[in-house]
């Protein structure tokens, strides 16, 4: 990598930062993305993991944002129908807050802004007969049910990665860029990594998506020369994850008298997954918790419906994350600040140009980094503009007959009948067509190698280093998966430590593709 030239240096290896990277190296475009910690490592694997045009932003007059995340719905559901799948969410109503009529225009509307063909439209239903009325409070007669999709996020953004390194691009985990200038055309990059190795690149253009750090990048190490006449405001959302509190497949979303709405979702399969909050943060954005505070009230949102109450106690994870929304003076709260997005581009006479990201959403990703290449592609004159390419090309893995999991699974299962029934559902869940990837020629669990604990193997272990750039047990425990959430705290520990330990006693270098220093535009 060192004195390499390319088109593209993006800056941040979330959702939008792989995005631009899958992109722009799929356009033709040479690309190297840094990122300082772990991919999806922050704001993008701290969702609440929905794929949806955000019903509650048609309240805010958000119509084109929400038209827009709506067509996204169901091209991202297309695109890798083994992380992402529709999903039916039950709201109840509760006469004292927003009235039936209320709903049921926010729901004509969502039902209609954009076109559907996989998910079903909305529709009332009698609490007192519908499966989804069992675990609520007997006061509730009445409601809404509608569709929206769930996704797994973490590994959006690492099949995103997977997809650029496949087309070209330089992935670089744990590297951290320290410093850029102009000079002579070009941006003169360092960056250092987690062994304090140093590189000094060049690129023809930066694309800064580092989330809640883009403010912070402009103030610093793209500080000099720079012009922005946009900021980030940053807002802490926080989840809570408790045993399962029903037995069905919807997930609800709730109505609060503050006018906020909370979801509960079914969450891998033996929990419930409830969020989130929205609030000012202006902490330290690398050390991000909820707060006491923060529990207590995802608990008394919960238990306005539910029989069943829940307390702190109940809680069996918990995570938090701060997400850097566009500045909107006029919000007058948190929630209220548009969940849109804006790209600047700053190009200075015959100097290098810099895009940055303020703002977006997960649903929106895809259009977000369509845009982005296009405004680069303008910018250094390049043939990539007209090569638009993402919206029909699935994930890897993705590449599934009809994006018929169900029937990919059962036929997995036929294939590798040796493989338990549980595990072969998460490996189609988490590598869909990849999957024989990781397998290889195994024809028993004996082939898989050692159990470095329940159902996860040294060849997933192996595949997950070689592949996605997992390094230790964090990212294969919380981010390549939710193994963690399904383990007593005591064993939790122990195969953490396994897990450490054979990353470090088998170490691998990142997978970089040889990338030629030629510019291609």
């Amino acid at each position: 990598m060192q004195g390499n030239l390319f088109d593209v240096l993006v800056v941040g290896g979330g959702v939008n930062g792989t995005g631009i990277a899958r992109d722009a190296s799929g356009r033709g475009l040479s690309v190297l993305l840094c990122e300082k910690d772990d991919l999806a490592s922050h704001t993008s694997s701290s969702s609440t993991k929905l794929i949806h045009g955000g019903l509650r932003y048609l309240e805010y007059g958000e119509y084109s944002l929400v038209r827009k995340a709506l067509q996204e719905r169901e091209v991202l559901l297309r695109a890798a129908p083994h992380i992402m799948w529709p999903l039916r969410f039950v709201m109840p109503h509760m006469p004292n807050l927003r009235p039936a009529w209320m709903i049921r225009a926010g729901l004509f509307l969502y039902d209609h802004l954009a076109r559907r063909q996989l998910l079903p439209g909305s529709r009332g239903i009698d609490m007192r007969t519908h499966p989804a009325g069992a675990p609520l409070i007997d006061s509730i007669k009445r409601g809404f049910v509608y569709s929206d999709g769930w996704v797994d996020d973490a590994r959006l953004v690492v099949l995103n990665a997977v997809d650029a390194q496949e087309h070209g691009a330089v992935i670089r985990t744990r590297t951290r860029l320290v410093s850029a200038e102009r000079k002579d055309g070009l941006w003169h990059a360092t960056l250092i990594d987690d062994h304090g190795a140093t590189f000094d690149v060049q690129a023809r253009s930066i694309a800064n998506a580092a989330g809640p750090w883009v403010s912070e990048l402009l103030k610093g190490s793209l500080g000099s020369g720079t012009h922005t006449r946009h900021t980030v405001r940053l807002v802490k959302g926080s989840h809570i994850v408790t045993r399962r509190l029903f037995e069905h497949d919807h997930a609800y979303i709730f109505q609060n008298p503050d006018k906020r709405i909370i979801f509960a979702i079914p969450y891998e399969h033996d929990y419930t997954l409830i969020g989130t909050t929205d609030l000012e943060y202006h902490g330290d954005t690398s050390k991000v918790t909820i707060s006491p505070e923060e529990t207590t009230y995802l608990c008394e949102s919960i238990n306005r419906y539910f029989k069943k109450h829940i307390g702190p106690e109940d809680v069996c994870w918990s995570y938090s994350g701060v997400r850097g929304l566009l500045e909107d003076e006029n919000a007058e709260n948190a929630s209220a600040v548009t969940r849109d997005y804006l790209l600047e581009l700053d190009t200075p006479a015959n100097q290098a140009p810099l895009l940055s990201v303020f703002g977006g959403k997960i649903t929106t990703f895809r259009k977000l980094a369509e845009e982005a290449v296009d405004k680069l592609g303008d910018a250094l004159q390049s043939p990539a503009k007209s090569k638009t390419w993402t919206e029909g090309a699935p994930l890897p893995g993705g590449d599934i007959a009809n994006a018929n999991f169900d029937t990919f699974l059962a036929a997995l299962k036929q294939d590798k009948p040796w493989l338990p029934a549980d595990l072969a559902h998460r490996y189609a869940r988490a590598y869909g067509t990849r999957i024989q990837r990781l397998l290889g020629n195994a024809a028993s669990l004996d082939d898989l190698g050692e159990a470095v604990a329940p159902s996860l193997y040294e060849a997933e272990l192996r595949y997950l280093r070689d592949n996605e750039w997992a390094t230790c047990a964090d990212d294969v425990l919380w981010r390549r998966s939710k193994l963690g959430l399904h383990m007593e705290r005591g064993s939790l520990d122990d195969v953490t430590r396994r897990i450490d330990g054979w990353f470090a006693q088998t170490p691998q270098p990142q997978p970089t593709p040889q990338v030629s220093s030629r510019t291609v535009v």
